[in-house]
């Protein structure tokens, strides 16, 4: 086939919000101009399935925790047979294959940035960006989804400011829509009559999202406020520590919890804010779907986030693990419907200007026309 072939090097693809960035890119993105395939050092998850508009392969290397030089190998064997014409490489926990892609013949690369975990919040881990120091020769182009990390790759990984595309995710503002008439169906009972006031968060519910903070504030504004309603939708370790917390407590009738769910867009329509305490993020899409669903958000200003949100106009930032500030901002909004309409409203109009799909996949294709031209 004549379309160049992009291979995108993961650790593992499934639910989050860098795969949600890929799938929107394969989606969207003509199939005439390139082809896409996905290696994953470890395994993939159905979340692949929500990619609809062009065939991309998919192949896990089924990598064991800790050294295994294997890997390594089997890599070195499925580049050779694909000959990629770009090999992306995504975040910190796929950086290696960029060594084995050399040693493969591939010399077109990018790697892209799309946020840090838990054990490396800022970025700071000497071991880590030495890594990252060796890898930058052989690094064609960089990606960055905020300008804090475009910055971070500038001044901790010394990466030249030419090599640096900063682009921020595109979000389906005709499926990410506002609320028109009463609050939709897909809540249980006692959360979806209109006297309710429905507290919502969506993510991995990973240590890095901070969701039991989420469920402390939660337990702090409940006695003041009996109609506050709180969903958070996702899947991880938290989940299970989040529900008893609030079954200890008796307010598990008041919280739903109900794990990974395909409807998030249906979903996110319920809610009447949004809440994101993350300890920190990339760009969020999940902050980004609720803006322009026309909710108000409260985040944590943390990373990216403070490129969203911006106080008093779209939403309100709170510091970390605050839960007094947290239920103070909660509080605010809930009592204010007027407040939760105008910043809602100006939320969405920002994404309708500022977060097309159709500018994110034009700017991806840009970088990889660039290095393409450089190589081939």
């Amino acid at each position: 086939m004549s379309q160049p072939l992009i291979v995108h090097l993961v650790h593992r693809f499934d639910t989050g919000g860098m795969e949600n960035g890929m799938v929107t890119l394969f989606n969207h993105m003509d199939p005439a101009r390139f082809r896409h395939a996905v290696v994953s050092w470890t395994a993939y998850g159905d979340f692949r399935t929500r990619i609809r508009a062009q065939e991309v392969e998919f192949h896990a290397l089924q990598r064991r925790p800790g050294h295994d030089p294997g890997a390594y190998a089997r890599l070195w064997r499925l580049l050779r047979r694909l000959k990629p014409a770009v090999l992306h490489t995504r975040n910190l926990a796929a950086l290696e294959g960029q060594f084995v892609a050399r040693l493969a013949g591939v010399r077109a690369t990018v790697h892209g940035e799309h946020g840090r975990d838990v054990f490396d919040l800022h970025g700071r881990n000497r071991k880590y960006n030495l890594l990252r120091r060796a890898a930058r020769p052989l690094v064609g182009e960089y990606v960055a989804v905020s300008r804090d990390l475009a910055h971070w790759l500038r001044q901790t990984v010394r990466v030249e400011p030419a090599r640096i595309h900063q682009i921020y995710n595109g979000v389906d503002c005709d499926r990410f829509r506002p609320r028109t008439g009463a609050r939709p169906a897909g809540l249980p009972a006692g959360f979806a009559d209109e006297q309710s006031l429905v507290i919502g968060a969506v993510g991995r519910m990973a240590a890095v999202k901070d969701f039991p903070t989420l469920v402390e504030t939660f337990l702090r504004i409940a006695p003041a406020c009996p109609t506050a309603r709180l969903v958070i939708v996702g899947e991880g370790e938290a989940r299970a520590a989040c529900q008893r917390r609030l079954a200890d407590q008796g307010l598990a009738r008041r919280a739903w919890l109900p794990g990974e769910r395909q409807d998030i867009a249906e979903l996110l329509r319920t809610f009447d804010v949004f809440v994101l305490p993350s300890l920190n993020e990339g760009i969020s899409n999940t902050l980004l779907e609720a803006q322009a669903t026309a909710l108000p958000v409260i985040a944590t200003a943390v990373g990216g986030n403070v490129e969203l949100v911006t106080p008093g106009e779209n939403g309100a930032l709170v510091p970390v693990g605050d839960v007094e500030a947290l239920a103070q901002a909660l509080l605010m909004y809930l009592g204010a419907p007027d407040k939760r309409r105008q910043e809602g409203a100006a939320g969405r109009a920002r994404v309708l200007a500022r977060h097309s799909i159709a500018a994110m996949v034009a700017d991806y294709a840009a970088v990889y026309e660039r290095v393409l031209g450089r190589y081939h």
